[in-house]
């Protein structure tokens, strides 16, 4: 049983880009396939798919590697709120991610959403992750 499916999520994605992993799949929630939308969105990952098995389902992924030299697009991707210690943020003190070149992913009361769309909205919200 995993007590923090969204750090499990996190780790699978890490743990496939350092084994150089085309493909990698992952048990699917509907905030997994909300975080798998916005890293598709950003141009973090090539695509994904989602299978249903008459379970919980399954997210594949198809990760983004840089053509020469095959470095993994996703060069960081880091948990912030964990179960012991949510971290919320409101509009103004949005975190800026590498001065906005990365991503902090925000579960907000209007779903989830990157930072730029959060502030944008005026809106704040659980600061799940940070990507870049």
């Amino acid at each position: 049983m995993v007590t923090d499916p969204i750090a499990d999520y996190l780790t699978r994605i890490r743990n496939a880009l350092l084994a150089k992993h085309r493909v990698v799949e992952i048990p699917a929630s509907n905030l997994k396939k909300e975080i798998t939308k916005i890293l598709k969105d950003q141009g973090y990952i090539l695509g994904y798919k989602f299978v249903d098995d008459n379970k919980q389902g399954i997210i594949k992924i198809a990760l983004k590697y840089s053509q020469p030299g095959n470095i993994p697009v996703i060069k960081h991707i880091e948990r912030v709120s964990k179960p012991g210690l949510r971290k919320y943020s409101n509009a103004t003190e949005m975190p800026r991610v590498l001065n906005g070149l990365g991503v902090a992913i925000v579960s907000t009361s209007k779903g989830v959403m990157t930072d730029k769309q959060a502030r944008k909205e005026n809106i704040g919200g659980e600061i799940l992750c940070y990507v870049y």
